[in-house]
């Protein structure tokens, strides 16, 4: 049983330890980084979520482009998608920055890139399953990274069924001619919506009474309404209850029934990697659904053990796994303090047109008590939407007594562009004004918020348009 001691050990590879490895490294610290396989280099990000999934969406995009061309005067044949090319494409982009991380790891870390799985017999120690054997390696640091993996509801018939993950789905390499997807928040969206682009019949089974539950509920009106618009089939409140042979899904709500499908995509949330870890071993506290307990500084429940990513119950989103590495590099590398305390989180859904926020939802504001004034704006009103045809949509933001933006969501295009300005206004503190006022180019996008902050209401205690504010 080959022995090693090393400063640091990073278990799982994504945006996080991928990117902290390299800067333990140029610290002087002997690291070792333990990834379950080469094709899982570069974590989730990289290789089942975000890059294939965009990718997959610029190609159903195009599709889009190319059925309205004629609204833009320009003419067009049908509309042909090939499955086989698409998925080469997706494969390419994805292999392309797996190779470019695998680059990085190698000639930081050389040898000390392991591949095999990681189990805690310490606090300090860990067991590897390497393709040379049975390895223990020792370290006075560990910092787990090994995220998350799609949650599978326990449904009657489910397991044999044939279902598809938001992981396996990737690997299709023809298009569903009906795809039924159960879930209703990001992931479920964005496949219903690709597929359907693509030219795909699509029915969305939502257990809750909406989409995009932790979403404004103004917004997401507006995004089921646009859904519905593109030819998705959506039903809400339907509860899955068992899934036969066919596939055919029996669901109870309203509409209730079953339905054949061609295919069944089952996107349902996540759920961490942390089984196989043996954390008992380690010490190290998980909650009740098994992401690790960690405090604002990325801290487990035992010194020296750090949690970064996904695994550690934050937004699951690669931005916020970043910014886990920095607080991590800052407050251990570079003599610093930072913690998530206070952060600002950005999230965009990748839709046309996108959904984007960041801050506070209205009724978390409302909850607590304090005064605000709400604005909105309707898309169709901003110049660069009329040009470019995409006038659908809803701007809506709130902002504080003091001046300052609570929160903002964009529904409308280039909306995850767009939120990057309203980020940075409340990261630094600015009031609402210096969007307001602010000399923004003409036209564009970001120009409505030009729009949006000039209209401040009072809200209205039903939720409505409120009365003149400011």
């Amino acid at each position: 049983m080959a022995q090693d001691h090393y400063d640091d050990i990073i278990i799982g590879g994504g945006k996080a330890g991928k990117t902290l490895a390299p800067a333990l490294v140029a610290a002087g610290r002997r690291t070792a980084l333990v990834e379950l396989a080469p094709e899982r280099i570069g974590g989730s990000c990289i290789n089942v979520a975000c890059i294939p999934t965009k990718t997959l969406l610029a190609s159903a995009e195009t599709a889009r482009v190319v059925r309205h061309a004629a609204a833009y005067g320009i003419g067009a044949g049908p509309t042909t998608v090939d499955a086989s090319q698409v998925g080469a494409r997706k494969r390419a982009v994805v292999e392309a920055m797996r190779v470019a991380n695998r680059d990085i790891l190698d000639r930081s870390l050389g040898a000390d890139l392991i591949f095999g799985e990681a189990r805690f017999t310490g606090p300090k120690a860990v067991e590897v399953w390497a393709a040379e054997g049975l390895r223990t390696l020792t370290a006075d640091r560990v910092f787990i990274n090994t995220g998350t993996r799609p949650s599978v509801p326990e449904v009657e018939g489910l397991a044999r069924s044939g279902y598809l993950t938001s992981e396996t789905l990737l690997d299709l390499q023809e298009l569903p001619e009906h795809l039924v997807v159960i879930g209703g928040g990001f992931i479920a969206l964005e496949f219903a919506y690709l597929y359907r682009q693509l030219g795909s019949r699509v029915t969305l089974l939502v257990r809750g009474s909406q989409v995009l539950p932790r979403v404004d509920g103004e917004l997401a009106a507006r995004v089921l309404a646009h859904l519905k618009d593109e030819g998705i089939d959506v039903h809400l409140r339907a509860a899955v209850h068992r899934v036969n042979p066919g596939p055919v899904v029996q669901w109870e709500g309203p509409g209730g029934g079953s339905l054949e499908a061609s295919h069944l995509l089952v996107a349902t949330g996540r759920v961490p990697n942390t089984e196989a870890l043996s954390l008992d071993a380690a010490g190290v506290q998980t909650d009740s659904r098994g992401f690790i307990v960690v405090n604002h500084r990325l801290e487990t429940s035992v010194p020296s053990i750090w949690a970064l990513g996904d695994v550690n119950g934050g937004p699951q989103f690669t931005h916020a796994a970043l910014d886990d590495f920095r607080i991590v590099k800052a407050n251990l590398i570079d003599g610093g303090d930072r913690s998530t305390r206070d952060r600002l989180v950005p999230s965009c859904l990748f839709l046309e047109p996108e959904l984007a926020h960041v801050g506070l939802p209205e009724d978390q504001v409302r909850a607590s008590g304090r005064p605000y004034l709400v604005a909105r704006l309707e898309a169709s009103q901003i110049p660069r939407a009329k040009t470019l045809g995409r006038t659908e949509g809803l701007l809506k933001a709130l902002v504080g007594a003091d001046d300052r933006i609570l929160g903002c969501t964009l529904f409308c295009h280039g909306a995850g562009e767009m939120i990057s300005t309203v980020q940075l206004a409340m990261t630094a503190g600015l009031p609402y004004t210096a969007l307001r006022d602010a000399v923004l180019t003409h036209p564009t996008m970001t120009e409505g918020l030009n729009l949006l902050f000039g209209r401040l209401t009072l809200p209205d205690p039903r939720g409505d348009e409120g009365s003149a504010g400011r």
